[in-house]
C-alpha cells in the first residue's frame, strides 16, 4: 500500500519524494550542501513518514523537512521555512531565526 499525504484543501495525493527533494534543493541553492546529503534528507522524510503507517498530513511532511534541515544548513532551513509557512513580511523571518538561534544555542555553563 502506498503512502498518501493529505494537503491543506483536502485534497490526497501520493507521497513524492521528488516534491521533497525539489523544496530542499531550492532551499539549499548555493549553500555548502552535496547532492548527496539532499538524497538522505529526502529519504528520511519518506521514511520517518512511512513508520507512521498511515496517511499524513502535508504539515506532517513540512515539520519532518524543517526538522532535518534544522540540523544541516539554517539558511536552507529559513529559506524553506519562509514558503512553507508563507512569510508575509520580514518580521515573519526575524521570528523565525529568533527561534532557531534559541534552540540551537548552546548552553552556557555556570
Amino acid at each position: 500500500m502506498g503512502l498518501y499525504v493529505t494537503k491543506r484543501s483536502g485534497e490526497r495525493e501520493p507521497f513524492s519524494r521528488s516534491k521533497i527533494l525539489s523544496g530542499i534543493r531550492s532551499a539549499c541553492k548555493n549553500r555548502p550542501v552535496d547532492d548527496l546529503r539532499l538524497d538522505t534528507i529526502a529519504e528520511s522524510v519518506e521514511e520517518s513518514m512511512r513508520l507512521l503507517n498511515r496517511d499524513v498530513s502535508s504539515e506532517e511532511v513540512g515539520m519532518a523537512t524543517l526538522d532535518a534541515l534544522r540540523d544541516i544548513d539554517d539558511v536552507a532551513y529559513v529559506r524553506f521555512a519562509s514558503v512553507y509557512k508563507g512569510f508575509v513580511d520580514a518580521d515573519d523571518f526575524a521570528r523565525e531565526i529568533g527561534m532557531l538561534v534559541k534552540s540551537t544555542a548552546p548552553k552556557l555553563r555556570s
